[in-house]
């Protein structure tokens, strides 16, 4: 059985996209909980994962350490966690990738915080930017493959590397068109983001530096974390 090492489901963007797949796909797998420590990760997760930071697979003794490599060492066992049609998966890489190694003022302005409601007084250029495309994205992907999910009528990879925009634009009410404002709602609906969700407000860990990220962004307008 595979063993996936995460970091606080309230926090951390990057655990939910493997476990999500994991977990949407009914792949059997142990879930290890490391809470983020306030002096810093790097000691305390070198001792599982390579570069010091989560999710972090154990396969036996292998080991992969980033979330996309996760995704794909899993899809060489269970190929159905991309589209089976080549447009759609070619076109679902290409979001994920993107997703993956972009967007960095959405992730610096806007910190995943799952239990958390923010206002935000205005909305950059530089963040409008960053929603602007990925609406973009997933009104293409909806419009290509037919929906309800990115690439197709199926759940795939490529949802799962959007799930953490998806609890953001929940915190922070990003703007959205309609269609896009639709899959956030769909992907909400999942089974297995429920469990993520209902899983995150129920940690009572508060690390001050993440709580403060989210708290710099706007208005706190609740905490349904208990």
């Amino acid at each position: 059985m595979y063993t996936l090492h995460i970091a606080n489901k309230n926090y951390s963007s990057w655990s939910l996209r493997p476990w999500l797949v994991l977990s949407a796909f009914n792949i059997p797998f142990e879930e290890k909980i490391h809470p983020f420590p306030e002096n810093g990760v790097w000691d305390l997760y070198r001792t599982f994962s390579p570069s010091g930071k989560v999710p972090c697979l154990q396969d036996g003794e292998l080991v992969v350490w980033d979330s996309l490599a996760i995704i794909e060492y899993l899809a060489e066992q269970y190929p159905e966690i991309w589209p089976s049609d080549k447009a759609a998966r070619a076109w679902a890489r290409c979001a994920a990738a993107e997703m993956h190694s972009g967007f960095q003022t959405l992730r610096n302005n806007c910190g995943m915080s799952c239990g958390l409601r923010i206002q935000m007084p205005q909305i950059s250029p530089a963040l409008q930017k960053d929603i602007s495309r990925i609406d973009e994205l997933w009104r293409q992907g909806l419009h290509t493959f037919g929906g309800p999910f990115l690439a197709g009528d199926k759940f795939s990879a490529v949802d799962a590397f959007f799930a953490p925009v998806v609890f953001r634009v929940q915190t922070y009410q990003l703007p959205l068109s309609q269609t896009a404002a639709g899959y956030v709602r769909q992907l909400l609906s999942m089974p297995a983001m429920k469990d993520w969700y209902a899983a995150a407000l129920l940690e009572n860990w508060r690390e001050p530096a993440h709580e403060q990220e989210v708290l710099d962004a706007g208005i706190l307008i609740a905490d349904l974390r208990s």
